[in-house]
């Protein structure tokens, strides 16, 4: 790779960041000082460990803002085997902690637990760079450039479904479609692997009784509106009842035992009712600036490796977002996943923060100027075209102003 000198970070995605965390935590002791009190005779039970995974957060992003992110390539596999062994080491009874019937956690010392699905976001995201960047055109073809990836979802995502995990599983599978598109993989093939995966995500719901009363609750809340639909009906009665301006910070009512999850997975709908149409517009414009800085970062980037990463990193929290909003509003079936920023656990902010700490870092070697991802443009001569006065740079894997195309259009 050429030698790119440094450039400012993005700071403006820095800030967004700073913003949904600090709302997150805010939001966090809102909606979990009635149960904490109840529980652990401590309001500030968990505001005190969200600030401790803040913290740590925060350390995490710093150091991964400092390592150069083509370092990562030497630990990608590595990470890969040692995310598969925590994964299966969840499983075993005396190794893994179980909480609300599913076992989806290791036992860190004190309060920290570690979530393995989280950091398996993180390593496929990391392989699928590596691979595609590493795979180049032979990505178009079904063999070389799709088995590979698809059987590497196949082993991580199998331990997530036996934890039960089907919404990190179902985010990973995201991820992985959406870089093997940004990668120059042929529509038609992932059309051909989304068209098998559909009758087994369908085989996962209804194989468990409550994942499919879940589906039939989305589609139908108040058919069993104190079983299956309770959470969803509780969620819209929270978001409805906020109004315009909501009934002001700490003055839920529903988090009097009425929402479920109120302070992880659904604490978007205890943000709607106490901040209003106003605070739930907010937090989405948030994530919206999130995603137009890191696909911007994307779109700039000074090699393929590098901008394959940074729309991964992207997808995978401006995805994230997208779902949970999408089930707390009603859009969506219920799934597990948390806001990423703002719900209550460490795994999911450490791992996030580290997540921007990449795309920080790659922001300062970026172009100030839409860059090619794949290599420097040729003349139809085969020659590299040179500008007056400048070096030759690559075209951009992105669009202008937009989320970034394939990084190897600009080639063919």
């Amino acid at each position: 790779m050429e030698l790119i000198h440094r450039r400012g970070a993005a700071w403006g995605l820095f800030l967004t960041v700073l913003a949904l965390s600090s709302i997150g935590i805010v939001m966090v002791y809102s909606a979990s000082s009635v149960a904490a009190a109840a529980q652990f005779h401590d309001g500030a039970w968990y505001l005190k460990r969200q600030l401790l995974y803040a913290l740590l957060g925060l350390v995490a992003m710093s150091v991964a803002w400092r390592l150069h992110y083509a370092k990562l390539r030497r630990v990608t596999l590595p990470l890969l085997a040692l995310t598969l062994l925590a994964l299966l080491a969840v499983l075993v009874p005396h190794l893994g902690r179980e909480a609300g019937g599913a076992r989806r956690w290791l036992s860190a010392g004190g309060p920290l637990n570690f979530q393995p699905a989280e950091l398996a976001k993180l390593a496929m995201i990391l392989y699928l760079a590596n691979f595609l960047a590493n795979r180049g055109d032979r990505v178009r073809e079904f063999a070389p450039g799709l088995v590979p990836p698809l059987l590497v979802l196949s082993v991580l995502t199998l331990p997530i479904l036996k934890q039960p995990d089907l919404g990190s599983a179902l985010v990973i599978a995201m991820i992985t479609f959406v870089m093997l598109f940004a990668g120059g993989a042929r529509i038609a093939h992932l059309g051909v692997a989304a068209a098998c995966a559909v009758p087994a995500v369908l085989a996962v719901i209804f194989r468990a009784g409550y994942r499919s009363q879940r589906l039939l609750a989305f589609l139908d809340p108040w058919r069993d509106p104190r079983g299956s639909g309770f959470h969803i009906i509780q969620s819209l009665l929270a978001l409805g009842s906020g109004g315009l301006l909501g009934l002001g910070l700490g003055h839920s009512r529903q988090k009097f035992f009425y929402l479920p999850e109120r302070h992880t997975d659904f604490i978007f709908a205890i943000i709607g009712e106490e901040l209003g149409l106003a605070g739930t517009a907010a937090v989405i414009v948030l994530f919206l600036l999130l995603a137009i800085w890191g696909y911007r970062i994307a779109s700039r980037c000074p090699d393929r490796y590098s901008a394959l990463l940074a729309c991964g990193l992207t997808s995978m929290l401006v995805g994230q977002a997208a779902l949970n909003i999408g089930v707390v509003s009603g859009s969506l079936p219920i799934t597990g996943v948390p806001l990423p920023f703002m719900s209550f656990g460490g795994s999911s902010l450490v791992l996030s923060d580290i997540a921007v700490g990449i795309l920080l870092n790659i922001s300062q070697y970026a172009h100030p100027d839409p860059a090619v991802a794949v290599g420097p443009p040729r003349s139809r001569r085969g020659g590299r075209v040179r500008r007056r006065g400048a070096a030759s740079r690559p075209a951009p894997p992105g669009r202008v102003g937009g989320a970034p195309r394939r990084v190897d259009d600009a080639a063919r």
